[in-house]
């Protein structure tokens, strides 16, 4: 590796489960990009988002700071000016870095003039980026290639996705591939972008972050990835027995069930989780599977470019998501509440230095979480991790084969559940908008939901992995259930400290970045 040269890709993809890895023994995925980077690299195997959906999680990922911390609780919240993100980091050392997919940041309107429509909008870049392959904040970038291609762009561009010969109503489990060619794909245009930077730069060090869309839904994909996978060897759902005994976890969990506000938590048609049955959750899962075969096929691409001209061993590559999918599992789509699977992300790093030679294949069991990302990404490149950052750097563990002895025992994350853009829990479950939020606590035995104004959840992980028996009412958990309580407590205290002493000096913070 070229010391004088350093390149960094960050892969962020959406909505990618992390048990969804070959590395980690996912019984049918074919990601074979994928599995070749996780054999030169380090995969995380107990990797979470702090947040969920995807305009806090990405907030998360790229800022270093738990939700309770920059408070964009909700894809439409603005994300304060004064916090700092990796981009503003890595232009201190020289570096534009880059950006190809999409933050879904609203921006601060106390930076970004009124009329901005970028302030109106949900899904606009964070601050700090140069987008070279942003697709617009309602794709119309991409919407307009396909059109400059000659595909016939339907009169509601997003009808592309729909299934050949099947209505929106129908979406959720189909083996029909999409409207749109696999190479007109959104995943296909992402990737041209990516390539199109990396040969602009070739002679110089790059940052570059390559968003892709899926596996997000809606769940359709092009050929031949919309029946590479049978819907037989697909896993089940994990979920009990009925939606009716699901329900009875929790009003929350009973709230995003129930048969009138499921509907309109899903209105958008990518299905409805408590609806289906086996067959169609396996369905689903096939061609879930097949978006993520088709992100792998491009990264390829992309790995292949590096290597072909000579960058690749000077390039860190992180591959990870914004948030996980429920897939059907507690009778639920999509990324809410408090279920690992909304919150358990992929994670691989893979440096290309001497110091990583020792490491590479290796698994971590370790509990990391997405903050760590901007933390291991500025230290690798050498510069300093703010003061106000939340998460540690994960090179310990690349370098060295093993944790720091303070590291953390217990993984954290937030879901606020004032779903301003979708739908209005709180109107049903009886709670104030600003008391409409949970957080969690989880070691390797106990699992704890704090609810603001709702009961809380207590999980013995040891016997109960999946989540289905609540033992919060349960007197012989109240000491255990107090001990992580008391986790949480202390974590919380920690972090708003550290928020307060490292916070940028005023709203006026970001300009003097610039």
């Amino acid at each position: 590796m070229n010391k004088q040269r350093k390149n960094v890709l960050l892969v962020v993809v959406d909505q990618w489960r992390g048990d969804t890895l070959a590395k980690l023994g996912h019984p049918v995925i074919k990601t074979p990009n994928i599995d070749a980077l996780a054999e030169e690299g380090v995969t995380f195997a107990k990797h979470y988002t702090q947040a969920v959906p995807c305009g806090p999680g990405r907030a998360s990922l790229l800022t270093g700071l738990y939700m309770m911390t920059h408070r964009a609780v909700q894809n439409t919240i603005p994300l304060d000016s004064r916090h700092t993100n990796i981009a503003w980091e890595v232009r201190k050392a020289g570096y534009e870095p880059a950006l190809v997919g999409y933050t879904t940041t609203t921006p601060d309107p106390r930076v970004v003039a009124a009329e901005d429509p970028r302030f109106k909008v949900l899904g606009g870049d964070m601050e700090g980026w140069r987008p070279v392959g942003s697709w617009g904040l309602k794709m119309e970038s991409y919407f307009a290639w396909l059109a400059a291609e000659g595909f016939e762009v339907p009169e509601n561009p997003w009808d592309i996705w729909l299934p050949q010969g099947l209505e929106k109503g129908d979406l959720g489990a189909t083996n029909k591939p999409s409207s749109v060619p696999a190479e007109l794909s959104d995943t296909t245009w992402f990737t041209d972008k990516a390539i199109e930077y990396l040969h602009g730069v070739k002679d110089k060090p790059w940052f570059l972050h390559l968003g892709y869309y899926r596996p997000h839904p809606p769940f359709s994909a092009p050929a031949p990835y919309h029946d590479m996978y049978d819907p037989a060897d697909c896993p089940p759902a994990i979920r009990a027995e009925s939606v009716a005994k699901e329900a009875e976890q929790h009003p929350m969990l009973r709230f995003y069930l129930d048969s009138i506000q499921r509907k309109k938590f899903f209105e958008n048609g990518e299905g409805l989780g408590c609806e289906m049955d086996d067959a169609e959750v396996r369905q689903m899962r096939a061609t879930y599977y097949g978006l993520m075969s088709e992100v792998d096929d491009q990264l390829g691409r992309v790995f292949d470019y590096l290597k072909k001209t000579g960058q690749w061993d000077n390039t860190l590559i992180v591959f990870t998501s914004d948030h996980g999918e429920q897939l059907g599992d507690h009778h639920l789509l999509g990324k809410l509440g408090y279920f690992d699977q909304s919150f358990h992300i992929p994670m691989i790093v893979r440096d290309p230095s001497e110091q990583a030679d020792a490491t590479r294949g290796q698994i971590v069991n370790r509990f990391t979480e997405t903050i760590d990302t901007m933390p291991t990404v500025l230290e690798w490149m050498g510069l300093q991790v703010p003061r106000a950052c939340d998460g540690r750097s994960l090179l310990p563990f690349v370098h060295n084969g093993q944790a720091p002895g303070d590291w953390r025992t217990e993984v954290h994350y937030e879901f606020d559940f004032r779903n301003i853009f979708y739908s209005k829990p709180e109107e049903i479950l009886g709670v104030g908008m600003d008391e409409s939020s949970l957080a969690v606590v989880q070691n390797e035995q106990y699992k704890y939901v704090h609810f603001a104004a709702l009961p809380p959840l207590f999980f013995d992980l040891q016997q109960d992995p999946h989540q289905l028996v609540n033992q919060a009412g349960n007197p012989a958990y109240d000491s255990a259930r107090l001990a992580m309580a008391e986790k949480m407590l202390n974590w919380r205290l920690l972090h708003a400290d550290r928020a307060l002493t490292g916070y940028a000096a005023s709203p006026e913070g970001l300009q003097s970045r610039l």
